[in-house]
């Protein structure tokens, strides 16, 4: 996990009642800005030819504030991408979602399918199979709290619980890169029903 990933876990920690505090509202609009910074120039030139000045004078972030937070560029990738697939992994049920879908496929593929460019940029610079090790471990996580919310496994032991969400997970992630090398033709719709189908047919 990124030196960011960590420090927001602690500046995050409110105490129930009390609105946000304003240095963590900073903190985080810091942290978009940067983030924002950086995918903007990725899309505009190899990563390895991004260098930490030209996101800082996007973002119009100080090199202080920045190394506050992050070690270098690379780790300030790796907390968007933590970022996404916190959100992504758990958005059906921070929105309490009463549906037998376990992964948002149709948002997800639907946000990815709009940023192409950025996935070739990604490919490009060598860092997408770490991004597919990434989700695969969030994703499995949310998977499996999914399949347990939708109340139909029974008794069904943890250990194989976790075996099949992180198999599904991997199934989801190898659908996606199908998807996306050949032109991301089928609607995203389409992709989430059949999904979901061989998520629920593996446990008949």
């Amino acid at each position: 996990m990124s030196k960011n990933a960590r420090s927001e876990g602690a500046e995050h920690k409110e105490q129930p009642g009390k609105p946000p505090r304003k240095t963590d509202q900073r903190i985080r609009r810091t942290h978009q800005r940067l983030g924002s910074a950086l995918v903007e120039l990725i899309q505009e030139k190899p990563m390895d030819e991004v260098t930490v000045q030209e996101v800082l004078d996007r973002a119009s972030v100080g090199r202080s504030t920045f190394y506050l937070h992050f070690r270098d560029k690379n780790d300030l990738w790796l907390s968007q991408l933590e970022q996404f697939l916190e959100f992504m992994s758990t958005m059906l049920t921070a929105r309490n979602e009463k549906s037998l879908r376990v992964v948002p496929v149709t948002e997800m593929f639907a946000h990815i399918g709009e940023q192409k460019k950025l996935y070739r940029a990604m490919v490009d610079a060598g860092t997408l199979d770490a991004f597919f090790d990434l989700a695969q471990d969030y994703f499995a996580r949310g998977i499996k709290r999914r399949l347990l919310e939708s109340g139909r496994l029974g008794k069904l032991p943890q250990r194989e619980l976790s075996v099949r969400a992180y198999a599904l997970a991997g199934s989801l992630l190898s659908l996606l890169q199908w998807w996306i090398d050949h032109g991301a033709k089928e609607p995203p719709e389409e992709i989430d029903k059949l999904f979901h189908q061989m998520v629920w047919n593996g446990f008949q």
